[in-house]
């Protein structure tokens, strides 16, 4: 698979796997997964035909590594971002001193106002450098990256987790422990 098409299928997959399995008649279990063999099944009846070996190729290329196999490799989910309801049964871990987090100009007014919310998703995502969070904020325009005092907030008793994919969540960031990384 070339790269233009790993993109089409991750994106296709992370709509799917993340917001709306109902689409193509995917019941992800609480933690997310679902049978690669019903995920093929479902990809090939809504024209998005895969073969097993290309989404583990995809899966494997994935930069980001947005999805995960269950360790006998039957199942498959998407490492976090979700919008539906899911429990990823992820750890409180301590976090690092800073993590930070990239978004775009016209966001930070309220944000230093709100803090960090997870808005649509279940928990806001956390970088553990400054380019991890310059390209995610990137994504929606020039980024700006915020530095979270992540070690002030597990003090002050905030929970962390790590996802498999190296991203840390946390139910929300109160602007106290934010400010502009420079």
């Amino acid at each position: 698979m070339d790269a233009r098409q790993i993109t089409k299928v991750s994106k296709y997959l992370s709509r799917h796997l993340r917001h709306q399995p109902e689409r193509i008649g995917l019941t992800p279990d609480r933690a997310g997964w679902v049978a690669v063999a019903d995920l093929l099944e479902a990809c090939r009846r809504h024209r998005m035909a895969l073969s097993e070996d290309e989404l583990r190729e995809v899966v494997a290329r994935n930069d980001k590594k947005r999805f995960a196999f269950s360790p006998d490799g039957l199942r498959i989910r998407a490492s976090q971002g979700h919008t539906i309801t899911v429990d990823l049964g992820l750890p409180a871990v301590p976090p690092p001193d800073v993590l930070y987090h990239g978004t775009v100009g016209a966001s930070l007014e309220a944000i230093f106002r709100d803090g960090l919310r997870p808005m649509d998703r279940h928990a806001v995502h956390l970088s553990p450098d400054t380019a991890t969070a310059q390209r995610v904020g990137a994504r929606r325009g020039r980024p700006v990256v915020l530095r979270v005092d992540a070690a002030a907030m597990a003090a002050d008793g905030h929970l962390f987790q790590l996802t498999d994919n190296g991203v840390w969540l946390t139910g929300h960031v109160p602007a106290r422990y934010l400010s502009a990384q420079g």
